[in-house]
C-alpha cells in the first residue's frame, strides 16, 4: 500500500494547473471514479491527504493503480465532460442515476405545419417546443387525449396523415378538425394549437375565458352540439385545476427544487417539479453509499455531481432552488453549465429565506417519506442476503449475483442470458446477451462453459459475489470446471433446479415441484423457506434470465423468419434486409407498414418499397412455406433451398 501510494503520488507531479477530468483507474485500466477540477495538479493532490478523507475516498485508494487526465479549455466544459464519462463508464465510486428510464415529457412538434402531440423521453435540440416533466406516461397520454378532444387536435401519425383521402372516425365524432384533408387551414389550425400550448403553460384561466368566448359563439349560431362538447371541456378543465397542487398562484417561471434526506444507510436526494407555479410532480434518487451526515462528505462534491448528472437529459428550469449554501463559486459554476445546455438565463439558489425555504421544507419532507420506504425494502433485501450468505457458507455478502441460462430450439439458435441483481434488486444496464458460437447443437453443458468463459474474461467487469446457473449437478460441475480452468475458484457458484416432490411418503404421484440449490462438493441439496426473501431473490433471478434469454431467442427466430420471407423479393440485398430487421420488429409489423415509411429508410425508394409490400401481402405468402410451430403465435419460416 504504501509503495504504491508513494509511487502514484509521484505520477501526479506533472499534472497541470488548468481545468479537466481525471481518471482513477484499477489495476485492469477500469475506471472507478471520474472528477472534474480548476486545477487538475491541486485537485489530485488534495487526495493524498487520506487523514481529511472520508471512507469512501479512503477505500477508494486501496484499489487505485493509475490516475489519468483530460484537459479542457474552461472549468465548464470539464464539468460537461465529467457527466458524459460518468454516464458512459458508470464507475463505482461516483454518484450515479440509475433510472432505468427518462422522465416522459410532452412534445409539440412545431416543425410541422399542422402539429400534433408526442409523448418523448428525451428533450431534443429541435424545433418542437417541450413540456414537462412528468412522473408517469399514463399522465402524459391522458394529458394529450384532453387536449386533442378539447382543441380538436389530430392524433394520427404523420404517414397516416399525408395519405389521407378523406376525414376520419376521429372528425366524424368532432374531436379533429381534419387538416389532412383541408378542411381547416393552417393559420386557423394554429389557433387551436395555441390554446394548448397556453394551457400546457399553466394559463389554466385564460383558456376557460377561450373556451367560454367560443361556446357562446356555437351556441349563438345555433351549432348546440359543438357548444355541448366546448362545455363538457370547460368542465373537464376545472376538474383538472381542482386536482393540482398550486404553489405560487402569481408565479410564471418553471422551478426545480432539491431537497434530500439520509443517514449512514444511504441518502435520497428529490426534485420537485414547478411549472407556472403549479407542483407537477417529483421523483426520489438513493443513492446508497452517501452519507450526507458525515461531515467528511462535502455537499459541494455530492450535491453538484448530482446536478450536473441530472440536467444532462432532463429539461432545465428557470430556476434552481438548492437545499444548501454550496457557496458563491459553486452556485456559479452550475449556473454556468445550465446556461450552455439550455441556451437561456438560469438561476441556481440556496432557498434560504421565504418561500424557497418552505418549498424545500417540502422536497425534503417528501425525500424523507421516500427514504423511509427504501431503507425498508433495502432492509428485507439485505436479510435476504444474509440468509444466502449463512446457507451457502459465503465469505461475503453477495450484493451482486449473475445467473446465466442457455436457450435453444432443436439445438438452433443458441443463445445464453446474464442477469445481474445488485443488492437484491435487477441492475438491467448490467444484462448481457450472448450469441453460442463454438457449439454445434444442442449441448447446454458446453454452451455454459463457452459463456461462463467469455464473461469471465471481462476483467474490467465487476466480480460477481455468486454465480447462479439454471440447472442441477451437471451444470454446477462444468461451471466449477470453467472457474478452475481460469483459476476463479475464488467466486462462488451454485446450481438452481427443480425437483418433482411427492405430497407424502405414501403417494404415489407427484404433487408439486421444488426448488434446490446445488453447492460444490456438497452432495444433498440446499432449499429455502418460500416464503423468504432469499428464495424470491434465488428464484426471482433464474424467472429473470430465463425470461431474457427466451425474450432473445425469440428475437433471432422472428429475424431469420423475416430474412427468409424477403430472400424472394428482387433487388434486396443483405444490407437492406438487416436495414429492416433493425426498423421492424417482425413481418406482421412490416406487412402493415406505410410504402413511405419504409422508402424512407437508406438504400430505399418507392418502387422497392411496393414491391416488398406486394410480396409479403399476396396470399400465396400469406399462407407459403410455413414450418413447425415452435411456440403459441411464433412461426418459422422454412428458407428455400
Amino acid at each position: 500500500m504504501t509503495e504504491k501510494f508513494e509511487e502514484l503520488k509521484k505520477s501526479i507531479a506533472d499534472f497541470p494547473q488548468s481545468s479537466g477530468v481525471y481518471l482513477m483507474k484499477n489495476s485492469v485500466d477500469k475506471i472507478m471514479y471520474v472528477g472534474k477540477a480548476k486545477s487538475l495538479r491541486s485537485r489530485v493532490r488534495s487526495y493524498f491527504n487520506l487523514k481529511g478523507q472520508s471512507p469512501k475516498t479512503r477505500y477508494l485508494f486501496n484499489h487505485v493503480y493509475k490516475i489519468e487526465y483530460i484537459l479542457t479549455k474552461t472549468e465548464v466544459e470539464a464539468f460537461l465532460l465529467e457527466a458524459s464519462l460518468i454516464k458512459k463508464h458508470r464507475p463505482k465510486y461516483n454518484i450515479r442515476l440509475k433510472d432505468d428510464k427518462n422522465y416522459p415529457y410532452i412534445k409539440v412538434g412545431m416543425e410541422h405545419k399542422f402539429p400534433r402531440l408526442y409523448l418523448v423521453r428525451k428533450v431534443k435540440k429541435d424545433k418542437g417546443l417541450y413540456f414537462g416533466p412528468f412522473t408517469s406516461g399514463l399522465q402524459v397520454w391522458e394529458t394529450i387525449k384532453f387536449l386533442n378532444h378539447t382543441f380538436m387536435i389530430r392524433d394520427c401519425p404523420d404517414n397516416v396523415f399525408k395519405n389521407r383521402s378523406r376525414p376520419c372516425l376521429t372528425h366524424q365524432i368532432g374531436h379533429c378538425t381534419a387538416p389532412c384533408v383541408q378542411l381547416i387551414d393552417e393559420a386557423g389550425y394554429k389557433e387551436y394549437i395555441q390554446s394548448a400550448l397556453l394551457l400546457l403553460k399553466g394559463k389554466d384561466k385564460q383558456v376557460l375565458k377561450l373556451l367560454r368566448t367560443r361556446m357562446k359563439e356555437f351556441a349563438g349560431v345555433e351549432q348546440f352540439e359543438a357548444a355541448g362538447r366546448v362545455r363538457d371541456s370547460i368542465e373537464a378543465l376545472k376538474a383538472i385545476m381542482e386536482k393540482q397542487s398550486v404553489v405560487d398562484a402569481m408565479s410564471e417561471k418553471d422551478q426545480d427544487v432539491i431537497g434530500y434526506d439520509g443517514d449512514e444507510r444511504g441518502c435520497t436526494i428529490e426534485v420537485l417539479h414547478i411549472r407556472q407555479g403549479k407542483l407537477i410532480g417529483s421523483r426520489p434518487h438513493h443513492i446508497s453509499w452517501l452519507n450526507p451526515s458525515d461531515p467528511e462528505e462535502n455537499p459541494q462534491d455530492w450535491m453538484a455531481s448530482f446536478i450536473n448528472q441530472y440536467y444532462e437529459e432532463n429539461m432545465i428550469p428557470d430556476d434552481v432552488i438548492l437545499p444548501m449554501d454550496l457557496g458563491r463559486d459553486v452556485n456559479e459554476l452550475l449556473r454556468n453549465v445550465l446556461i450552455e445546455r439550455s441556451h437561456k438565463k438560469v438561476k441556481v439558489n440556496y432557498g434560504g429565506t421565504g418561500e424557497g425555504q418552505r418549498l424545500i421544507q417540502l422536497a425534503n419532507k417528501n425525500a424523507g417519506e421516500h427514504f423511509k420506504n427504501y431503507v425498508t425494502k433495502t432492509d428485507r433485501k439485505r436479510e435476504g442476503l444474509r440468509m444466502i450468505q449463512e446457507k451457502f457458507g459465503l465469505k461475503e455478502l453477495p450484493l451482486r449475483i449473475e445467473c446465466f441460462d442457455i436457450s435453444n430450439f432443436q439445438g438452433a439458435e443458441s443463445v445464453a442470458s446474464q442477469v445481474v441483481f445488485e443488492e437484491g434488486i435487477p441492475s438491467k444496464d448490467n444484462y448481457r446477451r450472448y450469441k453460442i458460437k463454438t457449439v454445434i447443437g444442442p449441448n447446454d453443458f458446453a454452451s455454459m462453459k463457452e459463456v461462463l468463459s467469455r464473461r469471465l474474461a471481462h476483467r474490467e467487469y465487476d466480480d460477481p459475489d455468486l454465480i447462479v446457473v439454471d440447472g442441477g449437478k451437471g451444470q454446477l460441475g462444468m461451471a466449477v470446471e470453467v472457474l478452475k480452468e481460469l483459476n476463479r475458484m475464488e467466486i462462488p457458484v451454485v446450481g438452481l433446479a427443480k425437483a418433482k416432490v411427492k405430497g407424502a411418503f405414501s403417494d404415489t404421484e407427484v404433487k408439486a415441484t421444488e426448488e434446490r440449490f446445488f453447492i460444490p462438493g456438497r452432495q444433498n441439496p440446499v432449499t429455502f423457506p418460500k416464503n423468504s426473501e432469499a428464495y424470491s431473490i434465488l428464484v426471482g433471478i433464474r424467472d429473470e434470465a430465463h425470461r431474457f434469454a427466451i425474450t432473445y431467442h425469440r428475437k433471432l427466430r422472428e429475424n431469420r423468419s423475416l430474412e427468409s420471407e424477403l430472400d424472394a423479393v428482387t433487388g434486396l440485398g443483405e444490407r437492406r434486409k438487416q436495414a429492416l430487421l433493425k426498423r421492424f420488429e417482425s413481418i406482421d409489423q412490416l406487412k402493415i407498414a406505410a410504402a413511405s415509411d419504409i422508402a424512407e429508410l437508406p438504400g430505399f425508394n418507392s418502387v422497392l418499397a411496393e414491391r416488398i409490400l406486394i410480396h409479403l401481402n399476396e396470399p400465396e405468402n400469406a399462407a407459403g412455406e410455413i414450418g413447425e410451430q415452435t411456440d403459441p403465435g411464433i412461426l418459422v419460416t422454412k428458407t428455400k433451398e
